[in-house]
């Protein structure tokens, strides 16, 4: 298959997989377009170890969109970013969100810059710095991660990121990780995540800072 039908037939596979989802499908030739850019920073940064168009849209385009539904807040942080997922994603579907994405790898950021302008998404912020070095003006409604860290780092690294009424959430696979006995959050709940056309289990873990 070429260039233009495998595109084509990406295209047509992140349709299907945003109407499974009940997701806006006019979001498709902004993150064909996002995608785009990620193949061809890629080529010269080594983003992702994906780079096909079908495993691009469904490990990291639909991966990411699948926990949209359950992300709620305006003020939100992607850690760990990376290459922008899922922030990116998350900034497309919720433009009334401020959207931070932190990475402490000088090209993920300046790639995601690049993204900013190229998409025009006015409401996402690039951060260049380490997240335990990160001071934010005010608490995060929600702190996130994908593939960032095991939970209990994850937490102890960001906890400084929101207060009691912030959820923290990892997206994660199949593998238990629970929190530590003396954890300062409480496991709030564990959702089954359905990935359209992943054959592979994901869940979506949200904690909450325990009551003083």
């Amino acid at each position: 298959m070429n260039e233009a039908n495998s595109q084509e037939s990406a295209k047509q596979l992140l349709q299907s997989g945003l109407e499974q989802l009940d997701l806006d499908v006019e979001k498709c030739p902004s993150i064909m377009h996002f995608l785009a850019l990620l193949q061809r920073w890629n080529n010269t940064y080594k983003m992702t170890a994906i780079t096909d168009w079908h495993n691009m849209v469904v490990q990291h385009a639909l991966d990411s969109a699948a926990v949209i539904p359950y992300v709620e807040g305006v003020h939100i942080i992607d850690v760990g970013t990376g290459g922008g997922l899922p922030g990116i994603m998350l900034a497309l579907f919720k433009p009334e969100s401020s959207i931070t994405l932190i990475d402490a790898v000088a090209k993920k950021t300046r790639f995601l810059n690049h993204v900013k302008r190229s998409l025009a998404l006015q409401n996402i912020h690039i951060v260049h710095d380490r997240v335990e070095n990160f001071i934010p003006d005010k608490k995060f409604d929600v702190v996130i991660s994908r593939a960032f860290a095991e939970v209990n780092r994850f937490l102890s690294l960001t906890q400084h990121l929101g207060d009691h009424h912030s959820r923290f959430m990892a997206m994660k696979g199949p593998k238990e990780e629970p929190l530590v006995v003396d954890s300062e959050f409480n496991l709030v709940s564990t959702l089954n995540i359905e990935v359209p056309f992943l054959d592979a289990q994901r869940k979506l873990y949200q904690y909450m800072k325990k009551s003083q």
